[in-house]
């Protein structure tokens, strides 16, 4: 993975922490580093060009009127005010390379001082029909083996339960990781995905293994959604970003009570409403 920072741009060297999404079910966690970017005002200092993941291109997506600056798959922000670098992917990851990206991943942070990686990430709610409340947050962390956070059970956050090390397809994970094992020894199935394989299988579960086998503290928030219009799911994690890490929402920019500012790409999302002769 290169870093290529922009003409007259320069690094955070006091930030400790990295924001980042998972690519998961409806988008929430590219979505709310979205909001976050453009919340906190942001500003773009380069991009990251990595083999594993797929090439795309578009129109500046904070900008209020269109500048010229094209939008690329990896893009690095920092946050001066907020002393936070956050890292927004806007295409997925070659089928098979997930487990080398998040190497590359864990990498880059560790070579650039940094010390914790918080990923925003989601499940589908198709896989888990016992969850009473899809607003619930969840998460695991590195701070315990067993993936428990006290500051994190203190907001009221759920340890998800589907993360057990021992299990073998958590186990294999951080094997890879650590570089003892082979993809030929893998316990998953191309054919179909059983419930104990589902969250082991998510481009979290690789980021988070990776990140912490590099002795980087890792924390991933969740949350369980459905395909649509995720826009509160990702108003939730972003909220949730802010809660871990002690910031005030109404505060992200430097200017108290303006609230989230909703990024200009997203007032066609989801296209036009539709129309109310259907109903």
């Amino acid at each position: 993975m290169e870093f290529v920072i922009e003409e007259g741009k320069q690094q955070i060297d006091q930030s400790p922490t990295l924001i980042m999404p998972a690519l998961s079910t409806g988008n929430v966690g590219q979505l709310a580093i979205d909001l976050l970017v453009s919340t906190m005002n942001a500003e773009r200092i380069g991009y990251l060009d990595d083999p594993c993941v797929l090439p795309c291109v578009g129109n500046d997506a904070y900008g209020p009127t269109p500048s010229g600056v094209l939008a690329l798959p990896l893009e690095a922000y920092v946050s001066f005010h907020n002393s936070l670098t956050l890292i927004q992917q806007r295409s997925p990851v070659i089928k098979g390379m997930m487990i080398e990206f998040a190497k590359h991943v864990a990498e880059f942070a560790a070579a650039n001082g940094r010390e914790h990686v918080i990923v925003l990430s989601s499940l589908s709610s198709g896989r888990n029909p016992k969850v009473d409340d899809l607003r619930e947050t969840y998460y695991i962390s590195s701070s315990t083996d067993d993936g428990r956070d006290d500051d994190c059970e203190k907001m009221g956050w759920k340890r998800l339960p589907e993360y057990n090390p021992a299990q073998r397809h958590w186990a294999y994970l951080r094997a890879l990781a650590e570089g003892n094992s082979s993809p030929e020894e893998s316990p998953f199935s191309e054919d179909e995905i059983s419930d104990e394989a589902y969250c082991p299988s998510l481009p979290f579960a690789a980021l988070f293994s990776c990140c912490k086998a590099k002795g980087l503290k890792v924390t991933c928030i969740l949350c369980y959604c459905s395909e649509g219009d995720n826009v509160q799911d990702s108003f939730q994690l972003a909220e949730d970003a802010c809660k871990l890490l002690g910031l005030d929402p109404n505060n992200l920019h430097g200017k108290e009570c303006e609230g989230w500012r909703i990024p200009c790409s997203w007032n066609t999302l989801y296209g036009p409403p539709p129309d109310a002769l259907m109903f």
